[in-house]
């Protein structure tokens, strides 16, 4: 049977933790876990760490760190960059399930029709870690502030780049590239627009800049089903 998971903001060698008040109301009240009991901690940069339950009260919790392993990181380091869109929960849901699969970077896009601009780190941080916590993995992925297209299309570092768009011009399947582009590629970022796409000259800034158009079959996608399938392509 696994132990309960849950997560830690910071983790620095220390043999006792004292955890939040949220995860010790749960653990405590929900869960009625006792003294002695094993839970898992992650701080999402990797460690895994096997706890046992030394203190408890009516909201807190304290735990004596019994094992501490540090997972190795993927080989393949997948980022996405992806358009805020105008209904925040379609844009959550894509955070959730990009997390669940393992990408490694998330960076929200302001582009020419991005219709929303808001952003509540915060919240959908939370989301991330939840997220990590439900697939039990280790590393949370980085999100980034919202920036600008120009921006992220400038700094993007990754070995291999992908933008992809509607248009009708010269571009090959994404599904088609992942083995024969990416197999010995240690990152790799694509672009994934709003929902009326990148306009031309973002689609050529983009190309102008190394990277590559790429299609995601031949259905039209909403924008965070996009950015599923790309994450699944890639991260495979």
């Amino acid at each position: 049977m696994q132990h309960p998971f849950f997560y830690i903001a910071s983790y620095k060698a220390e043999k006792y933790l004292a955890l939040d008040e949220n995860t010790g109301r749960h653990i405590v009240q929900v869960l009625r876990m006792k003294k002695g009991d094993i839970i898992h901690l992650t701080d999402g940069k990797g460690h895994l760490l096997t706890c046992q339950i030394a203190e408890t009260g009516k909201k807190n919790c304290s735990v004596e760190v019994k094992e501490a392993v540090l997972q190795k990181e993927k080989t393949k380091r997948i980022s996405i960059g992806i358009s805020l869109l105008k209904n925040p929960s379609r844009f959550e849901w894509f955070l959730e399930k990009a997390t669940e699969i393992g990408v490694a970077e998330i960076i929200p896009l302001i582009c020419e029709r991005t219709e929303k601009e808001k952003f509540r780190l915060e919240r959908l941080q939370n989301i991330c870690i939840s997220a990590i916590l439900q697939s039990r993995q280790y590393c949370l992925p980085k999100l980034n502030e919202p920036k600008s297209f120009h921006d992220a299309v400038m700094n993007a570092n990754a070995e291999t780049k992908f933008i992809a768009h509607c248009e009708d011009t010269n571009k090959n399947e994404l599904k088609d590239l992942v083995n024969e582009e990416t197999k010995d590629s240690s990152s790799t970022i694509i672009l994934i627009g709003p929902e009326g796409d990148f306009t031309n000259d973002e689609i050529n800034f983009a190309i102008a800049n190394n990277f590559k158009p790429v299609s995601l079959g031949d259905t039209r996608l909403r924008t965070e089903t996009a950015g599923v399938v790309a994450a699944a392509w890639l991260v495979s």
